[in-house]
């Protein structure tokens, strides 16, 4: 595998120019909060949502389940794609969080393999309103991406981690 670029960075994932974000969203893709928000104010948000419903309505009627990701446009931002994915609402750590968090990031990346995108932004999913620890959630998720890195050749070149503020 060639080495892949894996950066933290502190800033607004909104105004990053990469081929695809990582959207930290709920199971309906509201757009109500945090970097959904963000994300939906910063796409434009009737586009943006319009996108997401049609999604949802085909492939989950009942809300994108917890660990799984989807692919819309990036319309208005910098990024040419938005892949949304919903992480797991934390509840002590022994609920299986910590799987369910991993998934978010390595079905975002397969995602990304799958649409050919070689270079990724994520948010730090489910630290928010979700209150997943910080340092238990960064840990999880440098797993799960250095992981699915090493185990897959087609993988993004670079991988961007992004903290807010």
């Amino acid at each position: 595998m060639d080495m892949v670029d894996i950066e933290y960075v502190t800033g607004d994932i909104v105004s990053l120019e990469v081929e695809a974000v990582v959207n930290a969203t709920d199971s309906q893709c509201s757009g109500d909060g945090g970097v959904d928000q963000a994300i939906h104010v910063a796409a434009g948000r009737e586009v943006l949502r319009k996108a997401c419903q049609d999604v949802l309505r085909s492939g989950y009627p009942n809300g994108l389940p917890v660990g799984e990701a989807f692919i819309t446009d990036g319309f208005n931002l910098p990024a040419r794609y938005i892949i949304h994915t919903v992480g797991p609402v934390w509840k002590g750590g022994d609920q299986g969080e910590s799987e369910l968090l991993a998934n978010a990031y390595i079905n975002s990346l397969k995602l990304a393999v799958h649409h050919g995108i070689r270079e990724i932004a994520f948010s730090a999913i489910s630290t928010g309103v979700f209150g997943y620890p910080k340092d238990k959630a960064e840990k999880v998720a440098r797993e799960a991406v250095q992981s699915f890195l090493q185990e897959n050749k087609s993988s993004p070149d670079r991988v961007i981690f992004v903290t807010y503020g």
